[in-house]
């Protein structure tokens, strides 16, 4: 049996036509365009005419902080609510907003006001939590939305919805759109990199898996190459025993050969990712190794980023190794830290989640601007949506827990054009409705592509007959300019 011709038996009148209606097109063009058609075919980034304008930022490092930071712990300070310990939440401030099923049954909404002390820092006067002082020592040099806000009220369609654009699973996460739309800065390594670090406190882990760092629909060479914080950084990179580099390199010649007749008789672009994939698995052997080698980094380096930095998997490792994957021309890099989800015992979790990410934030901040990266360097914190001002559980002034809270949550930007010192966005005085400038996901979105040169509205992909964006088809989204030098 021929599967090609098996194949074509199969094919649909509408998959016959749409692979053909171009034909006369591509000879036409052959003609004219010559030795660049091949560029042209492979779909390179010059082809979407992207940056549409100059970038403020040739990379991004997204920090998230998987299960929703408590913002009213953090950055949120609400010191009126100190006189309202214990007493219920008015139905004014909740006006009969759904609840999670975790608190839905409680027979009361008793206030938990913040156990944590609070002081300005610097010139912008922002209020910061005593459980980040070094996160405070630079808040002149972030912009603090605190009026972020999202439709979803649990951990999937959130998280999905602040990576993707979309609450429902298979869309293209933001590093795969930036893959997509600018290409790679560098020959050796991924142009999307995902690392998720491990929390010491393990009490209530969120599932993450590769569905956040998927490519969906876009062609699966965009989707993130995810490094391993224990063992090998990436399984099955390197050759087994008795391969020799020369004899890998003859097998990927051989298999790329056999790819290409594949492509030319099916058409699948899948097999285009394949080659892709096995000639940057090759790459990869050489230049992996050399990249996460950080014993070689100076002693100046760990006072920076903490001890914690020279242990693989660590939070501050995942930190220090954002930075040279970033100075090695790795344009987007996702780092996930997990056990945020404080539906207790936030007493007990938050000390611990903060001193994670405490320093080795602070040092990321301060080593880019040392090697003059950060004024091009996105640098992004924050978690799928807040936390309620109201308690889950039992109540202490001592110990407490907090629910999901869509309405509104606290994210920060900092680097690659964003204006240093900027408090952006109000909530009420129980950190529960916004009051002032409101910032949807999708504008902080049109807010993330405009820094990298993308007008987030022209930045489309075909598919199912849709001109799909990462801000969506049909909903509005704005650039919050106001974060912006």
């Amino acid at each position: 049996m021929n599967v090609f011709n098996e194949y074509a038996k199969l094919e649909t009148r509408r998959q016959f036509f749409a692979r053909g209606k171009n034909a006369l097109g591509y000879a036409a063009l052959t003609s004219l365009a010559g030795n660049n058609l091949k560029l042209w075919a492979e779909g390179t980034p010059q082809d979407l005419g992207l940056p549409h304008f100059p970038p403020k930022a040739k990379r991004v490092i997204y920090l998230h902080m998987v299960g929703g930071p408590s913002q009213m712990d953090l950055y949120d300070y609400k010191p009126v609510m100190g006189e309202w310990y214990d007493k219920d939440l008015p139905e004014s401030i909740r006006m009969g907003q759904r609840l999670t099923t975790m608190t839905s049954g409680q027979k009361r909404f008793p206030i938990a006001p913040s156990k944590y002390q609070f002081a300005r820092h610097g010139k912008s006067g922002m209020w910061v939590s005593e459980v980040l002082p070094w996160t405070a020592k630079c808040v002149d040099d972030m912009a603090f939305v605190r009026s972020m806000y999202t439709e979803a009220i649990n951990h999937e369609p959130a998280i999905c919805h602040i990576q993707t654009g979309n609450q429902t699973q298979g869309r293209p996460c933001i590093g795969s759109w930036v893959s997509y739309g600018l290409g790679s800065l560098n020959e050796n390594l991924p142009t999307f990199v995902v690392l998720v670090a491990e929390p010491t406190n393990k009490e209530q882990l969120q599932a993450i898996s590769g569905r956040l760092w998927s490519s969906g629909y876009i062609s699966g060479e965009h989707a993130g190459v995810s490094f391993r914080s224990q063992g090998d950084p990436i399984l099955f990179i390197n050759n087994p025993p008795g391969v020799s580099p020369g004899l890998r390199r003859m097998q990927l010649d051989g298999l790329k050969r056999l790819n290409e007749i594949n492509y030319k008789a099916v058409g699948d672009p899948e097999t285009h990712t394949r080659i892709q994939q096995f000639e940057m698995a090759f790459k990869m052997q050489s230049s992996v190794p050399e990249l996460t080698e950080v014993k070689n980094e100076p002693e100046s380096t760990y006072k920076l980023y903490g001890e914690e930095a020279r242990k693989p998997g660590t939070f501050a490792y995942t930190a220090l190794l954002a930075r040279r994957l970033a100075e090695r021309g790795v344009r987007f890099v996702q780092i996930y830290h997990n056990n945020w989800d404080h539906h207790a015992n936030v007493s007990g979790r938050m000390p611990s989640q903060c001193r994670d990410v405490d320093q080795p934030t602070h040092g990321l901040i301060q080593d880019l601007k040392a090697r003059g990266m950060f004024e091009d360097t996105l640098i992004i914190w924050g978690g799928e949506f807040g936390r309620t001002i109201y308690s889950q559980g039992g109540l202490t002034k001592e110990n407490y827990g907090r629910d999901h809270h869509p309405r509104c949550f606290t994210m920060w930007m900092a680097g690659g054009g964003i204006k240093g010192g900027v408090i952006y966005g109000q909530t009420d005085e129980f950190s529960y409705n916004i009051v002032e400038n409101p910032v949807h996901v999708r504008d902080f979105h049109a807010t993330l592509l405009h820094l990298m040169g993308i007008k987030h509205d022209k930045f489309t992909f075909k598919y199912q007959g849709l001109d799909n964006k990462l801000t969506g088809v049909d909903e509005e989204a704005r650039v919050v300019k106001e974060l912006l030098v």
